[in-house]
This record gives structure tokens, sequence and C-alpha cells, in this order.
């Protein structure tokens, strides 16, 4: 499974051949000038919520490309009224088979408005299973006791969290998260974009640590086999 952090809280993961977008926020991103939006080859779109740092290249990239758009019922539609036909709904407990493997919708918590001020429905993330691995992409979200029943189902290989604190969880809780759902890989999102979500890079990876759980923090644009 190929993975490439496109800053913020974009990612875009390749399984089956298959390439899926989580959340893209690049051509207004300052740490992201160096990915050219109009280049990426993308056949799904997941999206978490409907905060602009969430949905921003959305509609721009699944016009382009004819991507399936993945969310929540009041973002599909959103986007389906905007033009992108290719959308797929989905709601908490819910779980589909994709030609790339399964995703399940799950409970986050966090807000959920879109950029026009239209309800975004309640902020969710994804659980992915496929033949190459299994992976929980949190969307933005507090530590919340909903995140032990991922393992219940599903035996994760990594998990994607966000460590930025001030709107989400930090270091100190995502580890908490890690434990939760029973993975020892986090890859690190929703960091250093603005000045309300600078980290100290070493002592969150110190947190981790101290748990022995790996943290990996990426550099915008690059790429890991995991």
């Amino acid at each position: 499974m190929k993975l490439q952090f496109l800053g913020h809280a974009s990612f875009l993961i390749e399984i089956k051949g298959k390439k899926i977008l989580f959340d893209p926020f690049i051509t207004e991103n300052e740490k992201a000038t160096h990915i050219d939006v109009d280049a990426l080859e993308v056949d799904y779109i997941l999206v978490s919520h409907g905060h602009f740092d969430h949905v921003l290249d959305v509609e721009r990239i699944a016009k382009r490309t004819g991507a399936k758009i993945v969310s929540n019922f009041e973002i599909a539609t959103w986007f389906e009224n905007k033009g992108c036909k290719n959308v797929h709904p989905m709601n908490f407990g819910g779980t589909w088979e994709f030609d790339f493997g399964t995703v399940k919708y799950v409970a986050a918590v966090h807000s959920s408005t879109l950029p026009d001020g239209s309800v975004g429905g309640h902020p969710g993330g994804f659980v992915v299973s496929s033949e190459d691995g299994n992976f929980y992409y949190s969307g933005d979200t507090a530590l919340t006791f909903d995140m032990k029943l991922i393992p219940l189902s599903t035996k994760l290989d990594f998990a994607i969290f966000p460590i930025g604190d001030n709107f989400t969880m930090g270091a100190e809780d995502a580890v908490v998260a890690a434990e939760f759902v029973e993975t020892n890989r986090v890859v690190a999102m929703h960091f250093d974009t603005f000045g309300f979500i600078e980290i100290d890079h070493q002592k969150a990876k110190d947190i981790f640590n101290n748990k022995n759980i790996e943290l990996k923090i990426l550099s915008v644009g690059e790429e890991i086999n995991i």
C-alpha cells in the first residue's frame, strides 16, 4: 500500500491499483504549494466532514477526474448539487464494498459546516479494509470511547490521527486513541498548517515512543510504502 501525505489532513493512498484521496485541502495550503492538484490521479475522494480545510479541492478534482465522492449523506448531496454526479452517500455504522476494499463510516467528535454555511451532517472517519491492509482514517476528532469498537471487528495495520491539538486531539490523546484501536503505528495529520496547530515534533514522537507506538510525521509530498 502506497501512502502520500499532501499536507494538513490530505492523503493519497493507493490500494489494489486504485487511488483514494482523503480530505483534499491543497490549493490554499501554504505548506503544499509544490503539490500540483491538477496532476493528481484519483479514483475516489473520501471526505470526513464539511469544513473548508477538508473539502476545498474536492469539486475541482472530482470534476476533472470523475472520482467518486464518498462521504455522509449531507456532504455527498451537497457535491451532487454542485454537479459532481459520481457520489456515494454513507452514514454511521454503514459499510460498503468498493473495488479496492471495504469502507465503514464511523463516528468522530467534531463539528461540520460546509463553506457556504450549509449543514455538513455529522463528522466521521473511515475504517478501510483491503487485501493490502487495514487502516483507520479518523478525520478531525477528539478522543472518544467509540474508538474501542473498531478493533472488535477490524485488526488495523495503522491509523491516521490528528495531533495538532486545539481543534482536534493532540499527541497526548492521540496515543491513547492508538491504544484504543489497538495499533502500534500512527501517521500524523492536522498539524503545523497554521499557528493554532503548530507542534513540537520531537515532543510528539517522545509521547508515542514512551508507549512503544511508532509515530510517522511526514513531510508534505512525502510518499511511503506502509
